[in-house]
């Protein structure tokens, strides 16, 4: 082989990317690198391969003489410097089908556990309380579910709930005229959806122009009685303000896999009746890894052979 290229991986990641890339290339597997480490190691890679902990801002691009290709394992490309790889000439490249069913799934399971109320009936009982006679739940079947995004993940949730009988609304703030597979989802305004929803779900990237995008103004379009779910990204959504429609009753509840700092700390939403919250995990399944850890890896490779990839992001 003419050429050995030196790929570096920064985050945790499953054992099949390295499987995938050793035959080709020198693999230097790094799980945490920070500091002059990092520096040390990129100043020799032709690829690097990242998750969402590592930044790879303008000054590690340009510590990276050699660099390629940047390959992010997932869907988010928020913790790179796109504008600063593309002016180098390196080309960035993702896994977004990786996490779809995942994520599709989780989605739907923070859904069922607001509307059936099942963590505080498990909180209840494990604490020797017998709470039959206060809980009660909502059906899903004939709700309403407006999805903010339709990408992959939002239409893998609109095909699994329209199946469970719900009626799916959609807007997607970066394709307005997007059109979905008829029958699954209903394209309408915004504020139409926030309005007529039971159940908003968020599903698009951070970026300048969605960040903060359900705030104050927004929430308080939604009906009282209904819930919000994000698995997409911390930061889409004013979390002051969905703190105080959660304590003045103007929201039913909020399902939360994403928070704008994380770890949140002491985050008062996580310690509120009305919230379930999870740990940043919707994408993280056994499958889910292992297709993110296949994909990124073939991606990578693809770039370094001079060969066009799947999922390129600039």
């Amino acid at each position: 082989m003419a050429e050995r290229w030196q790929v570096l991986i920064t985050d945790r990641l499953e054992a099949l990317a390295v499987q995938i890339l050793e035959p080709f290339a020198q693999v230097e597997w790094r799980p945490g690198i920070d500091g002059a480490l990092l520096l040390k190691a990129l100043a020799k890679a032709d690829g690097l391969i990242v998750r969402g902990r590592m930044q790879v801002t303008a000054d590690r691009i340009a510590a990276a003489p050699r660099l390629k290709v940047i390959g992010r394992a997932g869907v988010g490309l928020d913790n790179i410097d796109l504008p600063a790889a593309t002016e180098r000439g390196i080309i960035v490249v993702n896994s977004p089908a990786a996490t779809t069913v995942a994520v599709a799934e989780h989605t739907l399971g923070l859904m069922f556990a607001l509307a059936r109320q099942i963590p505080r009936a498990d909180a209840g009982l494990r604490r020797g309380r017998w709470l039959k006679e206060k809980i009660r739940g909502i059906e899903l079947q004939g709700k309403s579910l407006g999805l903010v995004g339709l990408g992959r993940i939002g239409l893998a949730v609109a095909q699994r709930a329209s199946a469970l009988g719900m009626r799916c609304l959609g807007y997607d703030p970066l394709y307005p005229s997007l059109s979905p597979p008829p029958g699954e989802v209903e394209l309408v305004a915004l504020e139409t959806l926030l309005g007529q929803a039971d159940f908003v779900s968020l599903h698009v990237p951070l970026s300048a122009q969605t960040r903060g995008m359900l705030d104050a103004a927004r929430l308080k379009l939604m009906k009282p009685e209904a819930f919000l779910i994000c698995t997409a990204r911390g930061g889409l959504i004013d979390e002051r303000a969905l703190l105080t429609a959660l304590n003045s009753g103007k929201l039913a509840g909020a399902g939360l896999d994403v928070f704008a700092e994380e770890p949140p700390g002491r985050d008062p939403l996580l310690s509120h009746e009305l919230v379930v919250a999870t740990p940043h995990v919707a994408g993280q399944t056994i499958e889910s890894q292992e297709r993110a850890a296949r994909d990124v890896a073939e991606e990578v490779l693809a770039v370094l052979r001079g060969q066009n990839p799947r999922w390129r992001a600039n």
